[in-house]
């Protein structure tokens, strides 16, 4: 058993207010993601009005916190949300979903690229380049916040996390860091110049995102309120599972058109 490095979650508090490491995370990540997908622009030779990538990365950051939070929401605890509706906007008791995200994510680009009359899988394909830096970083904070731990285990590299009781469980952000991040990026990166149908890049994003989330959640703590689905299943897998399928069929509307 490794021993839970127990990281303060704050780096630094003044009265009320403190910088945590899990938004500082999520910072990094989308000042990687803006300076990524400014040298692809370059890169292409795209001409775009100046305040292009300003306006995006605003729309992106609010369709994601606005998606993400409904999400958790509407997936994880609807039934609690609907008996205390102004809990909805206590972010701050924790609570938001990558699914949820996403769908804001896709949602804003959408809405951004018809006000620019810009092509939206043109974008996106730059877009899911990046994003698995913000998935792995945020990963790791949810790591330092001891939170979204694994499954009771006794592999050699197991923890005891604080609040998952005086068990030994997976580290299973870090599993989520190393695939969804680290692996995913490489793929994505290195597929990047390979297809010649705008959205296709995009729809394998969906795909193996899916894929490895899936997988790993069998050794991730299902939520509590929850628990499994049929048994065996978390919710996590049931809506990679619908974005496995969506990719595959947007994938072959994109190739055959």
């Amino acid at each position: 058993m490794i021993p839970y490095p127990n990281i303060d979650p704050e780096i630094v508090k003044i009265g009320p207010f403190s910088i945590r490491w899990y938004g500082l995370m999520y910072l990094i990540g989308f000042i990687c993601s803006y300076l990524i997908v400014k040298r692809e622009i370059k890169r292409r030779g795209l001409k775009l009005e100046k305040d292009f990538l300003e306006t995006l990365y605003f729309y992106l950051i609010l369709g994601l916190f606005v998606g993400a939070r409904l999400g958790y929401v509407i997936f994880y605890n609807l039934p609690y949300y609907l008996q205390n509706p102004l809990e909805i906007f206590a972010v701050w008791h924790g609570g938001m979903s990558f699914h949820g995200g996403l769908i804001g994510v896709i949602v804003s680009a959408w809405i951004f690229c018809k006000s620019k009359k810009f092509d939206f899988f043109t974008l996106t394909d730059m877009l899911v380049i990046t994003a698995p830096i913000g998935i792995g970083l945020g990963r790791i904070g949810n790591f330092i916040n001891g939170e979204l731990y694994g499954r009771i285990t006794d592999v050699p590299w197991a923890m005891v996390f604080p609040q998952g009781g005086p068990f030994p469980r997976h580290p299973s952000q870090l599993y989520e860091a190393v695939v969804e991040g680290l692996l995913l990026f490489l793929i994505l990166w290195f597929l990047k110049d390979k297809f010649r149908h705008p959205g296709v890049l995009s729809c394998l994003f969906l795909i193996l995102y899916g894929v490895f989330r899936f997988l790993v959640e069998f050794f991730r703590e299902p939520d509590p309120q929850i628990g499994y689905i049929l048994g065996v299943f978390t919710m996590g897998q049931i809506l990679c599972s619908i974005m496995i399928v969506s990719g595959l069929i947007l994938m072959f509307y994109r190739i055959k058109k």
